[in-house]
């Protein structure tokens, strides 16, 4: 059995910036150089619009903070576009010395609360700044996906690129609420921007749950680990793996990380990014209110086989 230890709060947002007034979403690091990691964000403005933002930490104490960005590195679209209400960078990729960066592209609707879709922007500064290679979604609803597309994970593989997303079917009315569960599905691209897709669920609801998605995926020797959120009334962290990257095999209870009993994880925990350095396997993740807490990280205290 797998077993984390909790290491507490990285950061949290101040109110003092109109563009970073709540929250620190959806955390992800990219390695800069030896021990020195940025680690991205999503934060949201006074109107509740999200937007991508960074800290820069040494990677062996990062609760202290080297350097905060001054701005976004990557803003909502203009009025109309398929990002006009937010961004929420998910995850990025390192190809032919620029970076990749998958994001969700927030709109608001009428008849349901809100659109997702999948953009793509790209850095070739290392990462201080992103432009958007369209202003377009790359990856957006379909006859298998009719609802949204969001959360996206890529790895880079033998030339192909995998993906793993969240996707809806059906949105629900509960009382004056509506919700719409999601799952994790599985698509693939030759060149990381045009994706094919054949309805492939990898990680399916159970019983009432409300919610399974974003995913981190790393493989280690031949096999696929995932990590992911799911939800009844509230957010856990689960884990499955699997020998194709399509069939998983979930097992949650082997996991390693549960809700705090007090504190800023103590009500959820959630969209966890798992990385390795130097020998070392490291957990960001969220807590309470979807990332209103800021984000913290965990360390794996035993990198064994989870069987």
């Amino acid at each position: 059995m797998l077993k984390w230890i909790k290491k507490g709060l990285i950061f949290e947002p101040t109110s003092n910036k109109n563009w970073m007034h709540t929250h620190a979403s959806l955390p992800f690091a990219d390695k800069i150089e030896g021990d020195v990691y940025r680690i991205y964000f999503s934060t949201r403005d006074v109107k509740n619009r999200a937007s991508l933002a960074f800290i820069k930490v040494d990677i062996r104490n990062p609760k202290k903070i080297l350097y905060l960005v001054k701005k976004p590195v990557l803003s909502p679209g203009p009025n109309g576009m398929f990002d006009d209400s937010g961004v929420m960078g998910s995850c990025l990729v390192n190809y032919k010395n620029k970076k990749f960066l998958y994001y969700t592209g927030w709109s608001v609707g009428t008849t349901v609360p809100f659109h997702w879709s999948i953009g793509l922007a790209i850095s070739d500064n290392g990462g201080k700044t992103f432009v958007k290679c369209s202003d377009a979604p790359i990856f957006d609803r379909s006859d298998t996906d009719p609802l949204f597309v969001a959360s996206p994970t890529v790895i880079l593989e033998n030339g192909i690129w995998k993906m793993w997303y969240i996707s809806s079917t059906k949105w629900k009315r509960h009382g004056e609420k509506m919700t719409a569960p999601y799952q994790i599905k599985y698509a693939e691209s030759k060149n990381g921007i045009a994706w094919k897709r054949n309805n492939i669920v990898c990680i399916g609801l159970c019983d009432k749950e409300v919610g399974v998605g974003r995913a981190s995926v790393i493989k280690e020797k031949g096999i696929y680990n995932m990590w992911y959120s799911y939800a009844t009334n509230r957010y856990k962290i689960g884990y499955a793996n699997s020998k194709d990257g399509i069939h998983w095999n979930r097992k949650d209870r082997l996991v390693g990380i549960e809700i705090s009993k007090s504190g800023w994880d103590s009500q959820s925990i959630e969209y966890s990014f798992v990385f390795d350095h130097k020998g070392t396997r490291y957990m960001l993740y969220n807590g309470n209110n979807y990332g209103k807490t800021g984000f913290g990280y965990a360390i794996l205290e035993k990198n064994v086989d989870a069987k």
